[in-house]
């Protein structure tokens, strides 16, 4: 005789985890959805949808996309909010009707010491179905993974650079223009640079070797590495390089692609560096910020070209 299903039915899971970051920033990133959409999951997923309305009857929906292209689409609405002290949710997984298959109520507190934040997340089960416990019996660990990328993010913010950009041009039209190394080699870099070539392998583990030529003639030669990719919303790679004979610095950095309409594209770049001395270092001597939104600059007069 088959043994029954659990149901989770009333079930109730309690997560601790504390935060070497003051409580503000805690909160925010459990608020805006441009930062949970960088850790709500396990690793290696992503969110390419992330609405989260937050007030009182504020509603959310997410579609969370698996490694393997599997999305898992998400519904619910906030109960209460008391910034930046106390959340309050429902939430649960969507079947392809739009209808909730099991349901959370979730309570997240925040509580500051030291500068450190504690988070105490109270989740228990409102509702479910038979064949949706076998997603529940996994939310715990499930939960912990995506608070580990959530630290990974706090704890990076004096570590990184972040420049956006909103293009009136189809996501695909970018894609191909960031991809395509006869496309990078027009537009890579700040104004008055240009870009050679020598190979751009694109996919996961592929090498991408470039030497970018400065207007007094500097070289910058760079090697990097293909970490992730996720067409046409996300690409993952690691870089290491710098000035000729000069000192070298490593970072990874995030390019995603967001389809904001018909027609227009935001184009994010988060590059995260060892240490925050290394950020600070180009920030300094390489004007790494100003750099970054003049190549996107260039960018955006190259594709109007297309």
């Amino acid at each position: 005789m088959a043994a029954k299903e659990k149901d989770y039915t009333g079930t109730e899971f309690v997560i601790i985890r504390e935060f070497s970051a003051p409580r503000e920033l805690v909160f925010k990133a459990w608020t805006d959805p441009k930062q949970l959409a960088q850790w709500w999951g396990p690793r290696g997923f992503a969110n390419p949808v992330c609405e989260w309305d937050v007030r009182p009857g504020g509603k959310i929906y997410d579609v969370m996309r698996s490694p393997d292209g599997v999305e898992y689409p998400m519904g619910g609405e906030f109960r209460e909010i008391v910034p930046p002290e106390k959340l309050s949710f429902v939430c649960g997984a969507l079947d392809d009707k739009g209808k909730m298959i099991f349901e959370f109520l979730h309570d997240a507190t925040f509580t500051e010491k030291d500068s450190k934040t504690k988070l105490v997340l109270r989740s228990r089960v409102l509702r479910t179905t038979a064949d949706a416990n076998k997603y529940i019996g996994g939310f715990e660990m499930g939960m912990t993974l995506s608070l580990e990328r959530l630290d990974e993010l706090l704890t990076s913010k004096d570590r990184e650079i972040f420049i956006s950009r909103e293009f009136n041009a189809p996501r695909e039209l970018l894609w191909e223009a960031m991809t395509n190394p006869k496309h990078v080699v027009n537009w890579w870099g700040p104004q008055g640079f240009t870009t050679t070539i020598e190979t751009m392998d694109f996919r996961v583990g592929g090498d991408w070797i470039h030497v970018m030529r400065g207007p007094d003639g500097v070289e910058y030669p760079n090697h990097s590495v293909f970490k992730e990719i996720v067409k046409p919303e996300k690409i993952v790679y690691s870089n290491g390089g710098g000035k000729k004979g000069g000192r070298g610095v490593q970072f990874v950095s995030t390019w995603t692609f967001e389809d904001l309409a018909k027609n227009k594209t935001r184009v994010s770049i988060r590059m995260v560096f060892p240490t925050a001395d290394d950020r600070d270092f180009v920030v300094r001597e390489h004007k790494a910020i100003e750099g970054g939104k003049q190549t996107l600059g260039r960018l955006e007069e190259y594709v109007r070209k297309l």
